[in-house]
């Protein structure tokens, strides 16, 4: 028998080797100062490393273990056969503490009943090797998530941001980067787990604290003038000093950037699928906004805004990304289906069952509707405890332009508030002023997709907003939802309006379907009738250009014509163009209206080749009439066709 002390030798290096075979897990470092500062995170000890090994990321770091808000597996790491690695992360502030946990997920135990938007099955939690230290930001780290907007004043500029106590901050804004001598406070607003309609946005799963939303206005602007701010306080921190140009309704240019169904990059896997084109559609603008100078512009995303459905830190993800170009240039939205559907909406016709779904997450609407605050009051009642819907509609003029948004997701039929709205604001534009009128909204008037469940929609919007685009020589109509780039002629009623025909009330717009900023799923265009499993080709005549590059469009206008800029996200050059005249009614010193331009059009199709190569094809024709001659509409359609061996 061995002696006591050898039999506690014994022990003691049994226990030491078994320290040493358990994994450890580390990230450093511990205290964080602002929104995407790295972390890394080192493992060790992992005994016969698999593939299907995986670390969670946790907040707040007591979340049940099938709660993370996102995962990564190891073999991300170059080392993960050793057993060893690491991983940076750069981690957005989300008002808790971070942890991450390292698990073994193995072949037999895969589960494709438990799975992801995609039908990934999501990997298992029911061995957990290591867990790590919590990682947080420092008190006084100051706001996050800064976007600008306007508001219904001209001299106005609104600022929003995030803070976690909704402690008094402020906006501290001036003429100079060194003297920012002018001071607002904002009012604060949050919404609750019980605003929540439906899961996962009212689950333990979903929910996270949303902080504190608050809402300042700076005031007495003159007009097209650089200003400098910083957002917080004291106490709380404040932000970095951020600069835009102050809005000027009189310039004689406008610029802005429009696209739809962007969607959030996530540095890691999550429950639903991430957007990573989002990355470089930001980063393209970014580039556009840089070399503007000191020319105003604006931003413009027209529905499906963050893809969050309900996994409330995707929003905070989101507004990090955009926020280096919405603290530079104003950031305005309209509700897509993503924000707000949910079965119990207060308006659901009958002929929209198959319209209106669960694409909401169970949001219906609120986080929209609170972290944005666009101008006009346009509001209409959740029908449960929950805040208003808010930022349905609402118009603006910019230099040489009149937007008007309108919500697709609520009611627009003739007779209601928002079809009443339309009408009066196209009626009040003046021509004069605002030479171009640009309407956009999320679902499309028009689209060769084959988006067959939103066909009674788009037959409403046919018989109850076409003829108001119409009769007021709306110039351009923008839509999302489609995550392509589809321009088509001017259009009404599925034609073109011909060279040859004539009429008095005025011409068609231009349809551009600008959902291809960010969200990669896609339905097959059109099925052909004779052959319903293959896509359309050549398009139809109506479709003068279809692509299926992300990217997004500049639009610059001026008093003579407007120009609408389709720019991919792969090389960040031009792929389609087509330029519009005024076409608006000016004054004689005699008081005689004559018409600058008519209804005539100059239709500029481009496409980038992948070899570089610009081709283009223009036809233009202006005329001049008295204004009680008959308007004549030309048009000359030209199509750059995709080859069939590239596809949609």
């Amino acid at each position: 028998m061995a002696p006591p002390f050898l039999l506690l030798l014994l022990l003691l290096s049994s226990f030491r080797s078994s320290l040493s075979s358990n994994p450890s897990l580390s990230a450093t470092p511990k205290h964080l100062t602002k929104s995407n500062n790295t972390v890394r995170i080192q493992w060790s000890g992992v005994p016969s490393p698999s593939p299907l090994d995986w670390l969670g990321i946790y907040s707040p770091p007591d979340s049940p273990d099938d709660h993370f808000i996102g995962y990564l597996f190891l073999n991300s790491s170059p080392s993960w056969p050793s057993g060893a690695g690491a991983l940076h992360l750069p981690l957005v502030n989300l008002r808790s503490n971070y942890s991450f946990r390292l698990f073994r997920w193995t072949a037999n135990e895969i589960n494709y009943r438990h799975h992801d938007h995609d039908q990934n099955p999501l990997p298992g939690t029911r061995h957990r090797l290591a867990v790590s230290e919590e990682v947080g930001f420092e008190r006084a780290a100051g706001p996050d998530q800064i976007h600008l907007s306007f508001t219904d004043r001209e001299d106005e500029m609104r600022v929003m941001f995030l803070t976690g106590d909704g402690a008094q901050s402020f906006v501290r804004y001036g003429l100079e980067e060194g003297n920012l001598d002018q001071s607002v406070g904002t009012e604060v607003r949050r919404y609750e787990r019980k605003d929540m309609c439906d899961s996962p946005a009212n689950s333990s799963l979903g929910w996270r604290d949303p902080g504190f939303i608050h809402d300042g206005v700076m005031k007495s602007l003159k007009k097209g003038t650089r200003y400098y701010y910083k957002v917080g306080s004291d106490a709380g921190g404040w932000s970095e000093i951020h600069s835009f140009i102050s809005r000027d309704n009189g310039s004689n240019e406008t610029i802005a950037f429009l696209f739809g169904d962007m969607g959030t990059y996530t540095p890691y896997a999550t429950f639903y699928r991430i957007q990573e084109e989002s990355k470089s559609t930001v980063k393209w603008i970014l580039r556009d906004i840089e070399a503007l100078g000191n020319k105003p512009a604006i931003v413009s995303h027209i529905g499906d805004i963050s893809y969050a459905r309900g996994f409330s830190w995707i929003w905070d993800e989101f507004f990090n990304q955009i926020e280096p170009i919405a603290s530079r240039v104003p950031y305005h939205v309209c509700i897509g289906n993503h924000e707000y559907d949910w079965p119990l909406q207060p308006w659901r016709p009958g002929w929209s069952y198959g319209v209106y779904r669960k694409d909401g997450g169970g949001e219906c609407g609120v986080p929209y509707s609170l972290r944005f605050k666009m101008p006009g009051n346009s509001s209409l009642p959740t029908g449960t405890v929950a805040p208003n819907t808010e930022n349905l509609y609402y118009s603006f003029d910019a230099g040489v332009v009149h937007f008007l948004y309108i919500s697709t997701e609520t009611n627009f039929l003739k007779g209601s508030d928002q079809y009443n709205f339309i009408k009066a604001d196209l009626e009040s534009v003046d021509r004069n002023k605002t030479p171009f009128i640009v309407v956009q909204g999320h679902r499309p008037m028009y689209t060769t997709s084959n988006e067959v469940t939103d066909t009674p929609m788009r037959e409403r919007m046919l018989e109850h907003l076409e003829p108001l685009l119409v009769q007021y020589n709306v110039t351009l109509a923008l839509w999302g939802h489609v995550h392509r780039y589809e321009r088509f002629c001017p259009v009404k009623n599925f034609s073109c309006v011909d060279m040859a025909s004539q009429f008095e009330s005025g011409g068609a717009p231009v349809h551009v379907v600008i959902g291809m900023a960010g969200q990669d799923w896609q339905p097959i265009w059109e099925p052909r009738p004779t052959h319903l499993d293959v896509p359309i080709f050549p398009q139809p005549e109506r479709s003068m250009y279809r692509g299926g590059e992300f990217g997004y469009t500049r639009l610059v206008a001026t008093r003579e014509k407007l120009t609408l800029t389709y720019i991919g996200n792969h090389d960040g050059q031009t792929h389609d163009m087509v330029e519009i005249p005024s076409g608006h009614t000016l004054k004689n010193d005699d008081g005689e209206g004559v018409v600058e331009s008519t209804l005539s059009w100059y239709v500029k199709g481009a496409v980038m080749l992948m070899l570089g190569v610009f081709v283009g094809y223009a036809l233009g024709f202006v005329t001049r009439c008295r204004r009680n001659n008959v308007q004549r509409a030309t048009w000359t359609p030209v199509r750059m066709e995709e080859s069939e061996a590239n596809g949609p």
